[in-house]
Formats: structure tokens, C-alpha cells, sequence
């Protein structure tokens, strides 16, 4: 069935992505929500879905569209994201013909705050060293060893990493990188990092120069987030480390060690990019696992 509101969903994606700068990876997540949205409303209703039938929405479709998604098998964390996109949409879709957002008041599932799994400082170490040696030449080895020396010691996400190009050279003792949002922040490069990032440029067959990518692919492109995350999972496999540690997790092992030696929150949320406090607090959390793990192990009497 073909459904007017699927325009004002391309509409929308165009918005997003010009107007609110959002990533290539929110503007698909946003239009998929908003389609499943739209396909459900037609079904429920039984008749093509107009742009101006999306103003009449109530709450008790909402309640009937997460059901549909949760019955589907949607985890709680995942159907808060999707409530969260279609209020997104409702509210655009409201603007658009000049009325007031008026988007019914539905609870998110609730879902576990699950902390993160910092890596050992060793395991860390050992992870990219791994990736490094195993690459399919040493070339690639080298820049897989550099990419994840730069997530656990700089504290960058993959996207973040594979976003630097040649005019980022040379790389001194700190970087701007652009994070979420287009927000831009500073961050150390610490010397064993500078020199892996040397050495793979000095191994690299293709010129990295004005616009190209830092980090190139094999073929001398722009190399995929998931080529890093296969390396890491190779390589974790035969060192035989568990599954949580991810490239983001390298992420969060830098945050994690950081508050360990004394860092403060505010300037924790600077390096890692943070929005809002309340998203590094989380950090407090992870570090009084670790102590109480620590403890349960070593103590006698725990």
C-alpha cells in the first residue's frame, strides 16, 4: 500500500541531515522508524495513511505501535530509541502544516542502565598489538595497531577516529576531532600513539595527502568502521578476551582509567565529548565496580 505520509519521512531525512547536521547512521535509524511508524498506521487503521492523519495520532496508538515492536522481539532500550524517533517525526510532521506539536504523552519501556566494561590497561594494550600483527600486510597491520592505540588512548569513538584526514597532520601531542553533532573538542595524543600513526603512514602504499582519509583501506579508500570492529574481533577471539570488548569499549577503558588516576568529572566530559554531565557520571559507577571487584577478590573476609 502506498502511503502519502512516506514523503514528508524523505522530507524529514533531508531536514536531518542538512539542517540538524545529523550522521548518515541517525537519518537512516530516524526514516526507518518513521516508515515502520507509517506502515503500521496503515494496517491499524486499514487505509492509506495521509500526512495530515499523522496529526490525530493518540496514545493509544503509540501503545499499539510499541506492542506490535516488542511482540516483533524489540529489547526496552531499543523501543525507547524508536518512542524517541517518533516523537521526533510527529513533531516535525506537525510543523510542517503549521500546528502545534501536540504528541501524546507515552511512557518509554523501561530499561536497565547498563555500565560499561572497561578493558585492563594490558588487555588493551595487547588487543591492538594483536589486530596490529595479524593485519593481512603489514602495512594494514600498522593501521590497525594506530587506529586502536588512538581509541584507548585518546578516548575517540570509530566514527570519530576514521573522520580525521591529512590536514589533521602532523599529529602533535593533541587533536580536534568532531564528534556528535558536529561538536568539535581537543584531545591528547600521547607519544606511543603519535609514533604507531608515524609508522603506519611510513608503511602506507597510498598518499595520504589534503583530503584524503587518515586512514585508507586497502584498496586506498576510506576505510568502514566494521573493518575495524572485525579486526578487533579476530583478535579478541584468539587472545581469548570476552565479547564486551568492543572498539568502544577501548572508549570507555580510557574514560574508566582517567577517573581511576584522579580525573575530574568536568574534565572527563570535555575529552570524551559529553553533551551533558549527567552521561560521564556513569563513569563513577564503572570505577566502584572495579573497586569492589577488586576488593571481593583480595579481601579475606569479602
Amino acid at each position: 500500500m502506498v502511503h502519502p505520509a512516506s514523503a514528508l519521512v524523505v522530507r524529514w531525512s533531508a531536514h536531518l541531515a542538512h539542517d540538524r547536521r545529523r550522521s548518515a547512521h541517525t537519518v537512516r535509524a530516524y526514516a526507518g522508524t518513521a516508515h515502520r511508524l507509517i506502515r503500521f498506521l496503515g494496517d491499524y487503521r486499514g487505509g492509506p495513511v495521509e500526512e495530515s492523519g499523522l496529526l490525530a495520532i493518540g496514545a493509544a496508538d503509540l501503545r499499539a505501535f510499541l506492542a506490535a515492536r516488542r511482540n516483533g522481539g524489540l529489547g526496552a532500550a531499543s523501543a525507547a530509541r524508536e518512542l524517541s524517533g517518533v516523537r521526533a517525526f510527529l513533531k516535525y510532521a506537525a510543523e510542517q502544516v503549521g500546528s502545534e506539536p501536540n504528541v501524546p504523552r507515552t511512557r518509554a519501556p523501561r530499561k536497565p542502565r547498563t555500565l560499561p566494561r572497561p578493558a585492563a590497561p594490558d588487555e588493551a594494550i595487547a588487543l591492538a598489538e594483536d589486530a596490529g600483527a595479524y593485519g593481512s600486510e603489514p602495512w594494514i597491520g600498522a593501521r590497525d595497531l594506530a587506529i586502536l592505540l588512538l581509541l584507548y588512548g585518546s578516548g575517540l569513538r570509530v566514527s570519530e577516529a576514521l573522520s580525521l584526514t591529512a590536514r589533521d597532520l602532523p599529529i602533535g601531542e593533541a587533536i580536534r576531532v568532531t564528534g556528535k553533532r558536529a561538536k568539535t573538542r581537543i584531545v591528547p595524543v600521547v607519544k606511543a600513539v603519535r609514533e604507531a600513526i608515524a609508522e603506519y603512514l611510513r608503511e602506507c602504499p597510498y598518499p595520504v595527502d589534503g583530503d584524503t582519509p587518515l586512514f585508507l583501506g586497502a584498496r586506498g579508500g576510506p576505510l568502514s568502521a566494521d573493518l575495524v570492529r572485525r579486526a578487533v574481533r579476530a583478535a579478541r577471539v584468539r587472545l581469548g578476551l570476552p565479547d564486551t570488548l568492543t572498539p568502544h569499549a577501548l572508549r570507555h577503558s580510557f574514560a574508566t582509567h582517567l577517573l581511576a588516576r584522579g580525573a575530574d568529572l568536568r574534565s572527563l566530559q570535555e575529552l570524551l565529548g559529553h553533551a551533558s554531565l549527567s552521561s560521564t557520571q556513569i563513569y563513577t559507577k564503572v570505577d566502584a565496580a572495579h573497586l569492589l571487584d577488586v576488593y571481593r577478590h583480595a579481601h579475606p573476609r569479602a
